[in-house]
Order: C-alpha cells, then sequence, then structure tokens
C-alpha cells in the first residue's frame, strides 16, 4: 500500500489528496452511551461525505461503530434476488454485507430470525435474550442479545443492519434511536442490484 509522502504530486495530486484526508483516526471516547454516539455521528458523516460507493460506506460505518463499542458483531445485509441469476419473480432475501465480527450467516429468508423478522415488519427490533427469541438463528453461540434496523427507502426495506452482543439485555431505545440515524445518513443507490425489498 502507498503511504501519503510515497506518492508523486505531478501525476497522483487527486489520489494523494484523497489518501491523505482518509488516514485520521476516530476519535473514540468514553462517557454514557449517547455521548458515545453523539461523538461517532459527525465522524461517520465526515467518513460518508464525498464517497459514492454503497460498500466502501457500509464497510466504514460498521467500523467506525465496532470501535467505538466493541459488540461481539456488526454487520449489514442487503435485500437481493434469492438467486443470483433469479428470473423476475423469485423471492428475496438478505445476503450478508460489509460487517465485522466472527463468520457470519451468509443468506436469511424473510420472516426468519431476527433479521428476517425486521425485514417483514419493517421495523426495529431490540431482542434482550436471542434465545427467547422464536426461530432465533444462531449463527454465533456467544451471542446474548441483538438490534435489527431496518434501512428503508421509499418505503422499501432494502438493508438491515444487524448488532449482536455477548451480553444480555445490552440494547436499548438509545440504541435504536442513534442506529436509526446513523443507516439514514447512507445513501443506497436505487434500485439495489438484483431489486430491493417489499412494502
Amino acid at each position: 500500500m502507498y503511504l501519503c509522502q510515497d506518492l508523486q504530486a505531478s501525476d497522483f495530486f487527486k489520489l494523494r489528496t484523497y489518501i491523505c484526508s482518509m488516514t485520521e483516526d476516530l476519535n473514540i471516547i468514553a462517557g454514557t452511551k449517547a455521548e458515545q454516539y453523539e461523538s461517532l455521528l459527525p465522524q461517520i458523516k465526515g467518513l460518508l461525505e464525498g464517497e459514492p460507493d454503497l460498500i466502501a460506506n457500509l464497510a466504514n460505518v460498521v467500523a467506525a461503530l465496532k470501535e467505538q463499542f466493541g459488540w461481539l458483531w456488526i454487520g449489514f445485509y442487503l435485500v437481493k434476488p434469492a438467486f443470483a441469476d433469479a428470473s423476475a419473480g423469485k423471492e428475496n432475501e438478505l445476503v450478508l454485507a460489509p460487517f465485522q465480527g466472527p463468520v457470519a450467516c451468509t443468506r436469511i429468508k424473510k420472516g426468519r430470525g431476527v433479521c428476517g423478522s425486521s425485514w417483514e415488519k419493517a421495523q426495529t427490533l431490540i431482542v434482550p435474550d436471542v434465545e427467547k427469541f422464536p426461530g432465533h438463528i444462531a449463527c454465533s453461540s456467544l451471542s446474548k442479545s441483538e438490534i435489527v434496523v431496518p434501512v428503508i427507502r421509499n418505503d422499501e426495506v432494502i438493508a438491515v443492519l444487524d448488532v449482536d452482543s455477548e451480553r444480555l439485555n445490552h440494547f436499548d431505545e438509545t440504541d435504536q434511536n442513534y442506529l436509526e440515524q446513523i443507516v439514514e445518513l447512507i445513501k443506497f443507490p436505487l434500485p439495489l442490484s438484483g431489486g430491493t425489498g417489499t412494502k
């Protein structure tokens, strides 16, 4: 990987400026949960500003949240056709997108587990104890509690943000409030490759 000082300004000025402007570290703070989110929100806005690539933006959002909160797992699932070559009319499912944490379930059907249920209901779900959630999908035996936030554009769920913790009852309305704000910051190209979700 090139370091900022290795690039020649004559041919790579724009690239150099872009790369060097992205080398700042996040400012990780202690404090209440709300204070941590309040510190992180403008930093996430800065990471997203001017970057059109969805995968890059999803990756940076999950990295920033993982760095600040140290959750077991955080990542996105995108609503896509069940198979890459699916013809029109095939059912959609959630397909794994950028995440941080242990390996994860790759595809989740609508209505299955916390993610599929959040997609189906088009609402944020907070699960204090995943063992008590009917049909919970155990991608990791370490997960004890979970929050899933749907990404809604044009009245359709097009993705979900999934967060898992090793602690019971880890998530609350504060997480819901700020995570819903964060997913609203992300620009999703519409339609996503292969189609979007359902209303």
